[in-house]
């Protein structure tokens, strides 16, 4: 049996590169992935948060709040609804892994604006009752704020 030979042309060269590179991605996205506990962040168990050291405080300061026997971290954290909260929890996820593998996340950790909406969002569903009797803003068009002066509720800081 005779065999053939085959010719490398760039098109077969950019095959091999582009299956290069998406097998090595895809390998270190696994190896990351398993590496971080991902498969813990698709839970809702707290202690998934503190998988980072960063995030060592806000899970301690949690298990001592008035919160921990009613709210976990996702309660407050990621918007309602399936499809908000892992798009939530995946652009989150991205974004602390790039910081925290960078070595460039602010210490003490600081919420993000987009992320303070949503845990401003989550303090008024749940306490809407309360909410909607004192919610009187000092200028038209304003709200107050829970976060300010309630923001040790979640955690101690």
């Amino acid at each position: 049996m005779a065999m053939t030979k085959r010719r490398l042309t760039p098109a077969t060269l950019a095959g091999l590169g582009l299956g290069s590179f998406l097998g090595l991605a895809g390998g270190l996205g696994f190896y990351t992935f398993v590496y971080a506990k991902g498969a813990s962040y698709l839970t809702n168990d707290p202690r998934a948060c503190a998988n980072c050291h960063v995030m060592e405080d806000q899970y301690a300061g949690w298990t001592k709040s008035s919160h921990r026997s009613v709210a976990a971290c996702n309660d407050c954290h990621t918007p309602p609804g399936l499809v908000a909260k892992y798009v939530t929890k995946a652009e989150n996820g991205f974004w602390h892994s790039f910081a925290f593998t960078s070595g460039r996340f602010p210490d003490p950790i600081q919420i993000t604006e987009r992320n303070r909406v949503v845990a401003e969002k989550a303090c008024r569903k749940c306490h809407e009752d309360l909410v909607s009797r004192i919610d009187h803003s000092p200028r038209e068009g304003q709200e107050l704020s829970c976060l300010p002066c309630h923001r040790n509720v979640g955690h101690l800081h």
